[in-house]
């Protein structure tokens, strides 16, 4: 991996920061929290700013779409954005993060020239419906069911934990098509419009008080072969692509916001005078080392999906790096605890939420008891666990 900047890279980076100066200070109020309505259209509204200006898709592949970035200037992207405050994806996470990349990656022509151009423009939302809730951490247990109807699928079964569904319009969907295959190998990966006749969606509320993501029940909701991405019974290696990507690279954008956060916790500490306690500064000290070092890890597994081909998806070291960062993550927001004192229960205080939504990173894009096992078996070549 070469962490020298070329001059493109630098007139790419310095062109950025333009075009974001220009742009950030004309930007309307972000909604509140709990506004849905209102997040969506200001999520939408910014990612039609990025289209139009060519940030859209910065490091898909052109003919997805995208502009075909190396992997360098997506991360000077995602540096930059970051660094000058830009609203993050948002409501479009799904979109742009999963279901975007595996549509790039795994659909045909037709699939591609339908659903990737209203995501990079922001007309269409995605949510995700792949946990279930008696299935815990073994996605593969699913039970949701679809059955062969003609020329469509007949789904019936519920999912848990499906971010931004009830602003979606689209779900990235796991249903089981062979219940008498082994259950790895009898699912399939499906499109599903959210308003189709016998879509359920109850919004879930979180510990923090937000509604981001909810249960969905379906009953008998016909979905047309043609948007079932992959052969059927194939859905599993599929999902592992989309995971690959919410592993490996989805969170990137957030390490830079931590590093941010980081420093902002640094300053707050010498303004109420808690940066006198050795110990703390020991521990934002230690804190600043692992996001400095994830930053780099993120580097190399972008790189190293790059040379790979395959459309740049990435590999199992998105395991190390989501394990990683998902207790580093915990840890920051406990540092900011400890930096705010009495005021750590205060929900209007900056940090407290953030401190609260850090204690499911261990969870979601799977626990991490599930990422210490592909790290074990599949890169380390230790025996499968009984």
């Amino acid at each position: 991996m070469d962490l020298a900047y070329t001059e493109e890279e630098r007139e790419f980076r310095a062109r950025l920061r333009e075009w974001l100066g220009g742009v950030l200070p004309g930007l309307p109020p972000k909604p509140r929290p709990d506004d849905w309505p209102g997040r969506r259209a200001y999520d939408t509204a910014w990612q039609r700013m990025l289209h139009d200006a060519g940030y859209a898709g910065l490091h898909w592949p052109v003919d997805a779409g995208g502009r075909g970035a190396t992997p360098t200037q997506h991360l000077i992207f995602l540096e930059e954005t970051e660094k000058a405050g830009a609203p993050y994806v948002g409501a479009n996470f799904v979109g742009l993060l999963h279901a975007g990349p595996t549509i790039a990656a795994e659909g045909t022509a037709e699939q591609r020239a339908r659903w990737l151009p209203p995501v990079l423009r922001g007309d269409e939302i995605w949510c995700q419906g792949f946990s279930e809730p008696d299935a815990g951490s073994d996605l593969a247990a699913l039970r949701t069911r679809a059955v062969r109807d003609g020329d469509h699928y007949v789904v019936s079964g519920s999912k848990i934990w499906t971010s931004h569904a009830e602003v979606a319009d689209w779900c990235e969907l796991l249903v089981r098509t062979d219940p008498a295959a082994p259950k790895h190998r009898g699912i399939t990966w499906l499109a599903m419009e959210m308003d189709a006749p016998g879509v359920t969606v109850r919004p879930l509320r979180t510990l923090a008080g937000s509604t981001e993501f909810a249960e969905m029940f379906l009953d008998e909701v016909r979905v047309p072969l043609a948007h079932r991405v992959g052969a059927e019974n194939d859905g599993w290696r599929v999902t592992m692509v989309t995971l690959s990507f919410e592993r490996g690279t989805a969170f990137v954008g957030e390490v830079v916001a931590c590093r941010r956060t980081l420093d902002e916790l640094a300053a707050e500490a010498r303004r109420s005078g808690r940066w006198d306690d050795p110990v703390l500064r020991r521990r934002l000290g230690r804190l600043n080392a692992e996001f400095r070092a994830l930053w780099r890890l993120t580097q190399w597994n972008v790189s190293e999906a790059q040379r790979a081909g395959g459309g740049g998806v990435p590999g199992t070291g998105g395991s190390v790096f989501k394990l990683r960062y998902s207790h580093a993550r915990q840890e920051l927001y406990e540092a900011a605890a400890e930096v705010l004192g009495a005021d750590s229960a205060d929900l209007d205080r900056e940090w407290v939420l953030d401190r609260l939504s850090s204690l499911s990173y261990t969870i979601a894009a799977g626990t991490s008891q599930i990422q210490r096992n592909i790290v074990a078996e599949r890169m380390l070549g230790l025996p499968k666990g009984r």
